[in-house]
């Protein structure tokens, strides 16, 4: 999810405030005398018979279609195209960094029921529609983001041009909410640049870079941003490529260029074949079959785009507008979609700093150990511009966190996504070292050395010697309590939990722990990194596991107690991720290590008791001793070969069966998954009541992102809203009496199953 950053939808047009006068008469007549009007969002001038219409959302870093903001838009051209002294016009943004970023989803939150978000797409086909059949010539100058909605508007226009810079992106994101294009675009895309690119961009939601869109045919120009002149290279740029715009209008009204090119015999015998049923025929199976595979048919976003489009195509546009608004108006409605737009305002949430701004920002960082997890920290610190010493108790140890950090960064070039140049001034960024020569001027120091009290201990007090009183120290641990890691430093309230995931270049989740002694200043700097990095961050208190860890743990017992069952890993996996998981949780104890699930699992009992309980953690000390510690020996629930292969472990198999346990009537594949949910669901709402979590939303936002909670179910906590906590108590109690104290709901979930009006999210 997209990441989740940068989605879009149309809504409706309503009240207008744009411009009060007596009729279109005398709005007319009053840009025929003024050269500019402003309205909220929108203001324009004519100037030889072109109008600019900037856009420019107050108090907002970007443009989104709101109610108000479509009512000006929608004004504002429709009293131009009318307008005599109007031949052209020119739609650009007064913000550099973005055109329009999509639809409020803010707006479709209020619209109540299937009908009313049907009619929403279709006023927004009408406003479109008027664009698109205006004889007067219409240029989109896009500088920066132009998502969803804000596509649409683009695509409604005659010719468009774009910036080529990095910030500029098209995208059509709405899948990634769990929706579909709503104003027009699942029509004038794939007529615009094929179906298998429309299809490509409705399906996955990507960014498509500036260069790339004019190649597919989805822009008509480019134009170079300039340097630093007269102007700043931003204000300069902005001016230039409105200027470019404007003239591009004239010459359209002029007729000395056209909006569409002439096709080569190639071109037009590849599009002769592309356009034939029987192709694509083939086409719709193939990526039907693909968001079968990567979905399991979860998600009914994907297959409804498919089902619109193939409409449109083959039973004409009016035909694919109309199955395209009543595909919205469904798709607004579903759970899935409230689920994924909860996870959008829970990500918008987390992407802020709650303690406010610390009194001095880090800026120089140290990383202690260059293992994956450290080199990973190191690279998405220096890649941000904070600058990083990555430091490690040997050459070897360092040099080889030096080269997963180039490697990561040199991906990047070789992908275009960043200039050697750049790759070269990023790592120039970074210092390995094995001493402490620079700390003195260290604002942070983030361990990430072995999972050892002793030796983290032995960490702090020696780094204390080196870094000035201000610096933070934070522990990258991912169950040890902060407060006891706190214990060996002579400054405890500087010290904080930052535990990253891993792969930490991918996985977007960084979980921040705070002890009783930690200070207001101290959390604000470690989210205040955590947010330049690019983190979604959460805040939670101090605990054995905290949240994510906790959580996890009594699923990876259920995972244990199921195999001694006679549950095989490819069956695990296949239940699991028909649940919703991204990964099995076979796969998952491979991945994570069985060895570090070991170590967890006993602290956890030691901890938690027959809470935590489930299957026999003697199992997962024989398969240690046995050399099977997960992927990274080779061996696990699974053999790894080269590539992607891997075959279930036989020899793990005979060691599982010396612990075999009887079935006890809970074993049909739905309650296989709900064992599983349950325990991850309950110990959540356990944190909650205890306290380690400060609201529901950091909860769903820590499973999902961080554990790979089903993003359609929307987290723990909107699980239980839409599952229903009376549903899911009735069935853990069932389960409570066959497997014991593991499956017995904590009080707030027993509270929220006595009074259905309670809910987690409103």
């Amino acid at each position: 999810m997209a990441s989740l950053k940068y989605l879009g939808k149309l809504h409706a047009i309503a009240q207008r405030k744009f411009v009060t006068m007596q009729n279109a008469a005398a709005l007319r007549k009053h840009f025929s005398t003024t050269p500019a009007v402003a309205g909220t969002h929108i203001n324009y001038e004519i100037t030889d018979g072109i109008a600019v219409v900037r856009m420019d959302s107050p108090d907002s870093k970007v443009n989104v279609l709101s109610e108000e903001f479509n009512q000006e838009i929608g004004d504002a051209l429709e009293n131009l195209l009318g307008d005599e002294a109007v031949k052209g016009a020119v739609i650009i943004s007064k913000k550099p960094g973005c055109f329009i970023a999509g639809a409020s989803i803010h707006m479709l939150g209020a619209l109540k029921t299937e009908e009313e978000v049907t009619a929403v797409s279709r006023m927004g086909h009408q406003m479109f529609d008027k664009m698109v059949k205006s004889p007067k010539p219409i240029v989109a100058a896009v500088s920066g983001t132009c998502l969803g909605g804000g596509l649409e508007v683009a695509l409604s226009c005659d010719y468009r041009i774009a910036m080529k810079d990095k910030k500029t992106v098209f995208s059509a994101p709405e899948v990634m909410l769990g929706l579909l294009p709503g104003g027009g675009g699942t029509q004038r895309l794939p007529r615009l640049i094929g179906l298998p690119n429309a299809l490509d961009m409705m399906l996955t939601g990507k960014n498509i870079p500036a260069q790339k869109a004019k190649s597919m045919g989805l822009i008509h120009q480019l134009v170079d941003p300039l340097g630093p002149g007269l102007h700043s290279p931003t204000e300069g740029s902005m001016a230039y490529l409105e200027k470019v715009a404007v003239q591009t209008a004239k010459d359209l009204v002029a007729k000395k260029i056209k909006t569409t090119k002439e096709k080569g015999m190639v071109q037009k015998l590849t599009d002769s074949v592309m356009g034939t049923q029987f192709v694509q025929n083939q086409i719709y199976k193939r990526v039907h079959g693909m968001v079968m595979k990567n979905s399991k048919g979860l998600y009914p976003a994907p297959l409804k785009i498919i089902d619109v489009v193939r409409t449109g195509l083959e039973k004409g546009e009016e035909a694919g507008y109309l199955a395209e608004a009543q595909g919205f108006g469904e798709l607004a409605m579903t759970t899935h979609c409230k689920a994924l737009i909860g996870l959008y305002h829970g990500q918008v949430a987390c992407k802020k700093n709650s303690f406010g701004t610390p009194k001095k920002r880090a800026e120089t960082v140290a990383v202690l150990g260059a293992g994956l997890m450290g080199a990973g920290i190191a690279t998405v610190s220096i890649d941000k511009g904070i600058q990083t010493i990555l430091k490690d108790v040997t050459l070897p140890a360092v040099g080889k966190g030096e080269q997963h950090v180039y490697k990561e960064l040199d991906g990047k070039a070789r992908k275009k996504r960043i200039s050697t140049f750049e790759r070269d001034a990023i790592m120039s960024r970074l210092s390995p070292q094995i001493h402490y020569e620079g700390f003195q001027n260290c604002d942070m120091v983030i361990e990430a050395v072995f999972e050892d009290i002793n030796i983290k201990h032995r960490v702090i007090k020696e780094v204390e010697q080196h870094i000035p009183e201000h610096c933070v120290f934070a522990s990258n641990t991912s169950a040890l309590p902060i407060s006891k890691i706190a214990e060996g430093s002579k400054r405890p309230e500087k010290v904080v939990g930052m535990h990253y995931f891993s792969p930490v270049e991918k996985m977007q989740l960084l979980e921040i722990i705070t002890t009783d002694k930690t200070t207001k200043d101290t959390a604000a700097s470690a989210v205040d990194v955590g947010l330049r990095q690019g983190k979604v961050v959460i805040v939670v208190k101090d605990g054995p596991g905290f949240y994510t860890t906790r959580i996890l743990g009594p699923m990876l017992s259920e995972v244990v107690r199921m195999l001694q069952e006679g549950v095989g890993p490819k069956e695990l996996d296949s239940l699991s991720t028909g649940f919703g998981f991204p990964v099995g949780t076979a796969t998952l104890a491979d991945e994570v290590g069985i060895d570090v699930a070991a170590h967890v699992a006993d602290y956890f009992k030691g901890v938690f008791g027959e809470r935590f309980a489930g299957g026999d953690i003697n199992v997962l000390n024989d398969l240690v001793a046995a050399g099977f510690l997960g992927r990274k020996s080779g061996k696990g629930c699974y053999v790894y070969g080269s590539g992607k292969s891997r075959e279930v472990n036989t020899e793990a198999q005979e060691i599982l069966k010396r612990y075999t346990l009887e079935k006890k009537g809970a074993d049909s594949i739905e309650d296989l998954q709900m064992r599983l949910a349950s325990r991850m669901v309950n110990e959540a709402v356990m944190c909650l009541q205890e306290g380690i979590l400060a609201n529901p939303i950091e909860g769903d936002i820590g499973a999902v992102f961080g554990l790979g909670f089903p993003p359609f179910h929307g987290g723990p906590f909107r699980y239980v809203d839409t599952y229903g906590a009376d549903k899911l108590v009735a069935q853990m109690e069932r389960y409570e009496a066959l497997y014991g104290a593991a499956f017995t709901p904590c009080q707030l979930l027993k509270d929220h199953a006595a009074d259905k009006s309670k809910k987690f999210h409103s």
